[in-house]
């Protein structure tokens, strides 16, 4: 199984990014994500077998309890530059404790052997991937046309083990299991 961490968000962000994803689609023909696949994603797994799903659970569930996350959806921008882009991304600002889950979830993993982070935590949503290089002159255009780049703000309750399952059309995520985040 090919899994990972994540933030879901609400609809009404869902909805905001939607929009704009219907918005720019036709200035670039690149591989727009899914509304269904909008995330935050904290970490990223890899192949884990499945007969050791209900080690990982319980790793996950062990994580310390915190209070909810305020984030802020705002911003659009590339990975890994503006030059020769790879991802199309909507930004994720948050407090220190967001990057914190981030770690501690990596470090819960690692203790099960699954391989640390080696770059720092850099939350997004990933709207789009750019697979070959191409001009984005008219995407670049549309984005400068957009009204605003905000797209709202919540608070994260909790978080989420999903699975990736890869398709020629694309990656479709299963969710396995929930995480509260504040346990009372």
């Amino acid at each position: 199984m090919r899994l990972f961490t994540a933030i879901d968000l609400p609809a009404c962000i869902e909805d905001a990014l939607a929009r704009v994803v219907v918005q720019l689609r036709p200035a670039a023909r690149i591989h727009w994500s899914p509304r269904e696949n909008f995330h935050i994603t904290t970490k990223f797994l890899g192949e884990w077998p499945e007969e050791r799903l209900d080690e990982l659970l319980c790793a996950l569930d062990g994580l310390a309890p915190r209070d909810g996350i305020p984030i802020e959806v705002r911003g659009l921008g590339w990975f890994p530059n503006p030059h020769s882009p790879r991802i199309f991304w909507a930004g994720v600002k948050a407090p220190p404790a967001l990057p914190e889950l981030a770690r501690e979830t990596d470090t819960a993993t690692a203790a099960l052997g699954i391989s640390p982070e080696t770059r720092n935590f850099s939350p997004h949503l990933t709207l789009a991937r750019i697979k070959e290089p191409l001009s984005l002159a008219a995407l670049r255009q549309e984005v400068a046309r957009l009204p605003s780049d905000e797209f709202g703000t919540f608070v994260a309750d909790r978080f989420v083990l999903y699975r990736s399952d890869l398709r020629p059309s694309g990656s479709v995520y299963s969710k396995i299991a929930e995480f509260v985040l504040a346990r009372t």
